[in-house]
C-alpha cells in the first residue's frame, strides 16, 4: 500500500492527465457517435434530393460523412495523448501510396463505382446487358456491384467489369420497339400476310399508334417469304404485348388461307446408265 501510495504521489501529475484525457476520449467517442448518426441522416436526406431519389447514391455519400466525422475524433483524440499528428498524417499518406500501389485493382474498382454512382449509365432496379451478363440492377458498391438474372441468379461483379463493357439498358427508355418475323409460304399472297400482321398490331392495346407498326419483307428466304412486323410499345408493356401477338400469329396466318411452310429442299438424283 505504502508503495502504491508513494508511486501516486510520484507520479500524481501525469496519472491525472491519463485520467482526464480517457475521460475526454469517451466523452469525444459519445460526441462524435451522435454527430455522425446526425451528419449520415442530413447528408442522406440532401443527396436523396439532389440526385433526385437515389438511394445507392445517398446512401454511398451519407456513409463517406460519418466516416470523416470520426476521422476528425481520431485525430482530436491522438492530439490530446500528445501524438503528433502532422507527422501521423504524412506516415498515413506514405502508407496510403504503397497500399495503393499493391491494391491497383481493387482500386480500379473503386473508382469505376464511383462513375457508376455519378455517371449513373444504370440504376437500381434496371434490367441490363454487360458482356454475356443480363439481370436487374440489385447494389451498386464501391468495389462490386450485385445483379438478379431472370430466372433468379445472385451475380456479383467487379465494378471495373461493367464499367469497361459495353452497357445494354432496357428500362432506360419509356418505349422500345419489338420485331416479330413470320415466313409465308412462296405460292400466298405477300399484300394478304402483311395485312395481318398488321391488323395483329393494331389490335393489342400496348402497341403506340405513334410511331405506327410497320410491315415490311425482310427476306426472300429457301423455303418462305419472310415478313417482318416492327411495333413500338410502352417498356414496362413489352414482354406481355410481344408473347401475346406472338400467340396470335399462327392462328391468324391460317385464317386467312396463308400457310408457315417447314424449310424443305429439292433434291435432285441424276442417274448415270453405263
Amino acid at each position: 500500500m505504502e508503495r502504491l501510495i508513494a508511486l501516486y504521489q510520484t507520479h500524481q501529475d501525469l496519472l491525472i492527465q491519463i485520467m482526464q484525457n480517457t475521460l475526454l476520449t469517451i466523452l469525444i467517442v459519445i460526441v462524435a457517435s451522435i454527430i455522425a448518426k446526425l451528419v449520415k441522416r442530413g447528408v442522406f436526406k440532401a443527396s436523396s434530393k439532389i440526385s433526385g431519389g437515389d438511394e445507392i447514391v445517398s446512401r454511398l455519400l451519407s456513409k463517406v460523412a460519418s466516416y470523416c466525422v470520426y476521422l476528425v475524433a481520431l485525430v482530436i483524440v491522438l492530439d490530446l495523448f500528445g501524438v503528433n499528428t502532422s507527422s501521423l498524417v504524412a506516415l498515413v499518406g506514405a502508407a496510403g501510396l504503397a497500399i495503393g500501389l499493391a491494391l491497383k485493382d481493387t482500386l480500379s474498382n473503386i473508382a469505376a463505382g464511383i462513375m457508376l454512382l455519378f455517371l449513373k449509365p444504370i440504376r437500381k432496379g434496371e434490367f441490363i446487358e454487360f458482356g454475356s451478363i443480363s439481370g436487374t440492377v440489385i447494389d451498386i458498391g464501391l468495389f462490386t456491384s450485385v445483379f438478379k438474372t431472370g430466372d433468379g441468379i445472385f451475380i456479383s461483379s467487379p465494378n471495373s467489369t461493367v464499367w469497361n463493357s459495353t452497357i445494354k439498358n432496357f428500362s432506360r427508355n419509356d418505349r422500345r420497339r419489338m420485331d416479330i418475323i413470320v415466313g409465308i409460304s412462296y405460292e400466298d399472297s405477300i399484300d394478304v400476310g402483311m395485312n395481318v400482321l398488321k391488323e395483329i398490331a393494331m389490335s393489342q392495346e400496348h402497341i403506340l399508334r405513334d410511331p405506327e407498326p410497320q410491315v415490311m419483307v425482310q427476306m426472300l428466304a429457301d423455303s418462305s417469304v419472310n415478313l417482318q412486323l416492327r411495333a413500338w410499345s410502352p417498356t414496362d408493356k413489352y414482354w406481355e404485348t410481344y408473347w401475346a401477338m406472338q400467340k396470335m400469329v399462327k392462328p391468324k396466318i391460317e385464317e386467312a388461307g396463308l400457310s408457315i411452310p417447314f424449310p424443305q429442299r429439292d433434291l435432285h438424283i441424276k442417274y448415270e446408265q453405263k
